[in-house]
């Protein structure tokens, strides 16, 4: 262990809270300071970058780093949570969506564009976080935000899905991605599979999962 600390790449597991794996790695080495470089919700999986000790004051630096995913958005329904932590409100036919409806919505998606950020989310509204009002049955609004979307590309076609790579700035969130592709083609759509596979130079390959760095450093209790 570096006194001055160490930026450790993890592959976040699916249903895992970033902060449970923040605890984990805590108790398991022994550090005084943890933090991560940016959240990737539950139901998301991928690299996650832990910061301890003298290399928190980095963090910030790292999550303004451009970011990597690969993923799933479901066609012909939407859910409240834009992915699948919520039941779908509505239902659509997709049976009208071609091809080229599909590379014209991508097209429209990219570059700079105005993104509303889920109710569902860490975003707070009055000082409380909004997915929690949000669960509590709170009726409110976000307002919408720049994001850039670098590349956005269609990797495969299986309708009602479709497989999708996708390169971000910060603040980008690609529940809301799902979602307005989803409103683009008429049809509704929501985030199935989600994997960030990149933050800068970093990359997920090289990445720890949590059983090897329970193997390697000592086992802890779960919590």
């Amino acid at each position: 262990m570096s006194e001055d600390g160490e930026v450790l790449l993890f592959d976040k597991p699916y249903h895992w809270t970033s902060a449970h794996v923040v605890a984990t790695v805590k108790r398991i080495y022994g550090y005084k300071k943890v933090g991560h470089a940016g959240t990737l919700d539950p139901l998301a999986t991928g690299l996650l970058i832990l910061c301890t000790e003298k290399k928190t004051k980095g963090i910030d630096l790292i999550q303004a780093q451009e970011k990597e995913y690969t993923g799933i958005i479901r066609l012909g329904a939407s859910t409240p949570s834009f992915d699948m932590e919520t039941e779908p409100d509505f239902l659509y036919e997709t049976s009208h969506i071609t091809k080229t409806m599909i590379a014209e919505a991508v097209k429209t998606l990219t570059g700079k564009i105005k993104q509303v950020p889920p109710n569902h989310s860490a975003k707070k509204v009055d000082g409380k976080r909004a997915y929690k009002l949000a669960r509590q049955g709170k009726v409110f609004e976000l307002l919408p935000r720049e994001v850039e979307i670098y590349d956005f590309e269609i990797t495969e076609i299986n309708m009602p899905d479709l497989y999708f790579r996708v390169k971000c700035s910060k603040g980008t969130y690609i529940r809301s991605l799902a979602h307005d592709i989803g409103k683009l083609l008429g049809s509704g759509g929501h985030l199935t599979k989600l994997c960030r596979t990149r933050i800068g130079a970093y990359k997920l390959e090289d990445a720890w999962t949590i059983e090897a760095f329970r193997e390697k450093f000592g086992s802890d209790k779960e919590i």
